[in-house]
Formats: structure tokens, sequence, C-alpha cells
């Protein structure tokens, strides 16, 4: 998938998905590209391990960048850092389920997570033509076991951009 936008020409964007995988994690990871040389070649650091931002949208609220960066000290050496930050560990609450949330709020007549008739609608006419390929055997779809980290093609298809899936962490 692209997005049409010239801020983002020939940037990919991947979505996996599954019911039943081995851990229920929702979120969205945004890996920063390699810079082209490595500004710690001389000094035998050749490969750096890319910066990550990541909004975890379930289980646990939060945000967390990991980037690189150069230990303290005279002697060049790199490490990860990881900056956190999770709603539930700052304000010390738990946050409510999501259909905890929309229940409540359907009974206070707030309808601002609610999704509308024509976003609905709009949707019908993504998935349709979807729904009428898998109904005239065009597409098959992959098949997994229920329990599984991820699936074979799930792998194979973003493995082909040399690239590789985060590991599920909330079980």
């Amino acid at each position: 998938m692209f997005i049409d936008n010239w801020r983002w020409r020939d940037v990919p964007f991947y979505l996996r998905t599954g019911k039943r995988l081995a851990a229920k994690d929702t979120e969205i990871a945004i890996t920063f590209k390699q810079v082209p040389h490595s500004m710690f070649a001389s000094v035998g650091i050749d490969e750096i391990p890319p910066n990550v931002f990541v909004l975890q949208i379930q289980p646990l609220e939060g945000l967390s960048l990991s980037l690189q960066a150069k230990r303290p000290g005279s002697k060049v050496c790199m490490g990860s850092l990881n900056m956190t930050f999770s709603y539930e560990e700052l304000f010390g609450i738990q946050m409510p389920e999501a259909y905890q949330r929309l229940l409540l709020d359907c009974m206070l007549g707030d309808q601002t997570l609610f999704t509308r008739y024509d976003s609905v609608e709009y949707s019908w006419q993504l998935i349709t033509p979807v729904l009428e390929t898998l109904q005239q055997g065009k597409v098959i779809p992959h098949e997994y076991p229920a329990g599984a980290e991820s699936f074979h093609e799930a792998d194979l298809l973003i493995e082909a951009d040399g690239r590789k899936w985060r590991k599920l962490k909330h079980p």
C-alpha cells in the first residue's frame, strides 16, 4: 500500500492483520530509513539499527520512540535508547476496554466515537470488490493456525522487500 502524496512517494506501508494470533497487539510502527552512509564506519560501526516510532493502540495505549545514540564517554559506542509513554502508567488508571467506553458513550448520548453512516457506506464501496473477487475464486485466502505468531505468506510479503515484521508483544 502506498499513500498518493509527494511527501510519501516511494514509502511503503505494510498492513498485517489477523484473528486469533498469538497476541492481541494493535500498533502503528514507523521504521525510519537507514542513512545511505555510516557516520561511524571509521571506528568499526558499520550498521546501526533503524529508529522506530510506535503508536500503541491496544492493549496498552501509549507511544514509544526507539533510537540509536552514542553512549556517554570518550569511546564511540552506540546503544539503543527507548523513550516510552503509557497512559496507564502515567495517570495510574486502567484504561477502559473498547466496548466499555462505547457502551458508556451510548448511554450518555455521546456519538463522538461512533462511525457515521457515510463512512460505513464508503467502507462497503471499498470492500465489496474484494468480497466479489473472493466469491469468484480468483483469489484464495491463505489460512494459518489459531495462536500463530505470524503466518508464512505475510512473512514472504515483507521479506521480499528486505524487511521483517515486529514481534507481537501482548499475549
